[in-house]
């Protein structure tokens, strides 16, 4: 018989009925966010398992998580159809509520270079956020189809997002779109 190699600590078991549906680890890999069913995210030190912080804000269970590159920003998404952002360092409150259009947030990815932030809602409709504006310039993409997942190519230039319909399903590759600019020279 294989011996267990990997053991889940006796703070992320399930009891009382709360379930953890979803976590991800800080870039630095000295973090572990938790979250489930249950309307609050644990940050925990990822050697020790013990709890650092509680995210207090959303309305409804969650479903997705992500860091940005930089290690101090958390964000969340939630069944409330919103997606929270967090600076890890300050948790008291968030730091921004970013809203989706009709459901749940399922999937959130930055980019690798912590430009973009993509949200994805159940069905039809994923949200770029431009992050250097403060997450107030977004590019809602709505398209026909059942979100399977989402996802950015390394070098930031695409994002890819899986539809998982029966009849359509589809991987779709929107690429930036960058505005050149020209000099004009007087000859």
């Amino acid at each position: 018989m294989l011996k267990s190699e990997f053991l889940m600590p006796k703070l992320f078991q399930p009891s009382t009925g709360s379930h953890s549906t979803e976590t991800s680890v800080s870039p630095d890999g000295k973090l572990l966010a938790v979250l489930g069913d249950s309307t609050d995210c644990l940050i925990a030190d990822a050697q020790s398992g013990k709890v650092t912080g509680t995210l207090e804000g959303h309305l409804d269970y969650s479903f997705a998580s992500a860091w940005h590159p930089d290690g101090n920003i958390l964000a969340t998404g939630n069944q409330d159809t919103t997606c929270r952002l967090w600076d890890v360092r300050k948790p008291s409150q968030s730091l921004a509520v970013l809203k989706g259009r009709m459901g749940a947030i399922r999937a959130l990815k930055f980019t690798s270079d912590g430009r973009f932030l993509a949200m994805a809602e159940p069905a039809d409709f994923v949200h770029v956020f431009d992050t250097k504006s403060g997450y107030v310039k977004c590019q809602e993409i709505d398209f026909f189809g059942e979100v399977a997942g989402i996802s950015f190519s390394p070098d930031t230039e695409s994002l890819f997002v899986g539809v998982a319909d029966r009849t359509y399903g589809s991987l779709l590759e929107f690429n930036r779109r960058r505005h050149n600019q020209y000099l004009y020279s007087i000859l």
